[in-house]
């Protein structure tokens, strides 16, 4: 039994699928081998196919001259043959295809039926009768592009696409002298064109692409099978002519021997994955007001350009960010480069995968953008946060309880390095310029009130020891060194330096060395310690006042204040 395929349209101008047919063919699981027959109107091309399946007219595809249901669009026998080709189990169906150049067509649609028919079978039958005319090698120019973008390319290394094999099928009675290859190549031949038409040149270009077909093109003739060609379909093979027989014989072996599995992208197609391939071919010619071989390859490489575009995001999405921007411009360029090396080893054609390169270079500049932005993004938000605790920090180093220019230094510095080491990306040097202001007017507000907070905790200092030395310890150097000190910081510095000379004068530069000593090092800071060691020194002085000297007594070497107490009750010696 034999079901549509493919259909026309109501308009006879694009085609679409049957679903009838393709169930049949979803059915197959084995690797499939189609042989499709193409050829003029009323060219015996139903007939043909019914001898290569050994059916008659009554059983195989309907032949015109008999039946109502001539051919429309592409016809697939129902029950494929069963092949062993280099070992493996391969189904062969047979495409019976819509005839050229019938009345209430355009050769749009002719040219439709052509290019399908030319890409889904493994050996296409070019069946011409009696000769090869002009319109014949013109309409094979979309055959000739296939093989130059396709079969041109893989040739000699892992198939991955191979359009079908050319058979020059021509029946005729006698060929005046010639070889059915001979009268191919005559029709090849080059057609003078002195006055330089254009229109010739083009069929001259044709002629001398179709030599790159070599391997994939046979000439095959075949005689008329009897003379009384309106009841061919009621003959028998005892019938029909002996010559006939043992040529369509020979036909049926040739075709067998060149036939092949269908191979898309590096892999067999089954029942269900033909169809989708069929679906394929059908949505890129019905897309063109005429069927291109460049539509082609664009169908085909679309799959091969989407997961070059995975790999290149892949790669790129590696890349840890924020990072910066000639990092980031490496890693585009690496990964471009590899996607580019895998759609070159993968893609389809040569001429026309110009257009794919564009597109798949076109979706890895957008891929691209989107990370430039993620990546500004991430760096102006990783360097804000930084610039915000250095501000932080900066704001905490104002207001010491202890000032101390180490502390600051070193605060300073480490959120220069934390920054430089930290902020990376494009809005870098943005931040770098905000950060260095920032610091700079930290820096001058913290000189600038340093000695007048560094002289003032002086001066309370001195206040301080004079009454822990006067009425805690009673310690009386101590009491008069800061009385001293006192003094010091509140007559002679005011008398003799002013505000600008005190910063500059030695004195008072060892005198904030000292204090610098005391107040930080990197073993002690005492403006986080002054508290906790001011408390422990206390509770000990407390201690020593109410309980060791009861205890112990005094045993001070230094001179102490006398305890006029104890001296009162003190007996006379006589």
């Amino acid at each position: 039994m034999w079901f549509p395929i493919v259909e026309p349209d109501p308009n006879h101008t694009k085609l679409r699928l049957s679903r009838e047919g393709l169930e049949a063919i979803s059915r197959i699981t084995t690797p499939i081998a189609a042989v499709a027959v193409i050829g003029p109107y009323r060219s015996g091309k139903s007939f043909l196919l019914n001898q290569l399946l050994s059916l008659s007219c009554y059983e195989g595809f309907g032949v015109g001259h008999m039946r109502d249901t001539k051919t429309k669009g592409i016809w697939v026998w129902g029950t494929p043959l069963e092949l062993e080709i280099d070992g493996v189990k391969t189904s062969i169906i047979y495409l019976d295809t819509e005839g050229f150049e019938s009345v209430g067509k355009s050769n749009v649609y002719d040219d439709r039926i052509f290019a399908l028919a030319t890409v889904m079978s493994s050996v296409l039958i070019y069946n011409l009768p009696e000769t090869i005319r002009e319109a014949d090698i013109s309409r094979l120019s979309f055959a000739v592009e296939l093989a130059e973008e396709f079969y041109g390319r893989v040739k000699g290394q892992d198939v991955a696409f191979e359009p079908s094999k050319l058979l020059w099928l021509i029946q005729r009675d006698f060929l005046q002298g010639k070889s059915v290859k001979e009268m191919v190549d005559e029709a090849l031949k080059h057609v003078p064109n002195e006055d330089g038409n254009k229109n010739i040149d083009q069929v001259n270009q044709i002629r001398d692409s179709l030599a790159i077909m070599g391997d994939n093109s046979t000439a095959f003739s075949l005689p008329q099978p009897h003379l009384m060609r309106t009841k061919l379909c009621d003959l028998k093979d005892e019938d029909l002519d002996s010559t006939y027989v043992a040529r369509r014989d020979q036909l049926k072996k040739l075709v067998a021997s060149i036939l092949r599995p269908k191979i898309v992208q590096g892999k067999t197609l089954n029942g269900k994955e033909f169809i989708s391939f069929l679906e394929q071919i059908l949505d890129a010619l019905n897309k063109g007001e005429i069927p291109s071989t460049g539509s082609l390859v664009e169908v085909f490489n679309k799959g091969i350009v989407e997961r070059c575009v995975k790999l290149y995001n892949e790669r790129m999405v590696r890349l840890r960010l924020p990072t910066s921007e000639e990092s980031l411009r490496t890693s585009h360029e690496t990964a471009h480069d590899e996607a580019l090396k895998a759609f070159d080893a993968q893609h389809f054609g040569r001429q026309h995968a110009k257009k794919s390169v564009d597109q798949l270079d076109e979706q890895m500049q957008e891929v691209y953008k989107n990370f430039v932005l993620a990546n500004e993004y991430q760096s102006s938000k990783l360097c804000e946060a930084l610039y915000t605790k250095c501000e932080d920090d900066m704001d905490h180093l104002q207001t010491l309880r202890l000032p101390s220019m180490a502390k600051f230094t070193a605060g300073f510095v480490h959120c220069n390095q934390s920054f430089e080491h930290q902020c990376v990306g494009p809005s870098k040097q943005n931040y770098e310029q905000r950060l260095t202001k920032m610091m700079g007017k930290a820096r001058s507000l913290f000189i600038k009130e340093y000695n007048n907070r560094l002289f003032n905790w002086l001066v309370g200092f001195s206040l301080v020891m004079v009454i822990v030395g006067r009425f805690i310890i009673k310690f009386i150097l101590l009491e008069m060194a800061a009385w001293i000190l006192f003094i010091f910081l509140e007559t002679y510095t005011r008398m003799f330096w002013t505000a600008e000379s005190l910063y500059y004068n030695p004195v008072w530069h060892f005198i904030v060395g000292t204090w610098e000593t005391v107040v930080y090092s990197p073993v002690l800071d005492l403006d986080r310690w002054a508290i906790p060691i001011v408390c422990i020194i206390a509770m000990c002085v407390l201690y020593w006042r109410c309980y060791g000297k009861r205890k112990h007594g005094t045993s001070w070497i230094l001179p102490m204040y006398n305890n006029q107490k104890n001296g009162r009750n003190r007996e006379r010696s006589e």
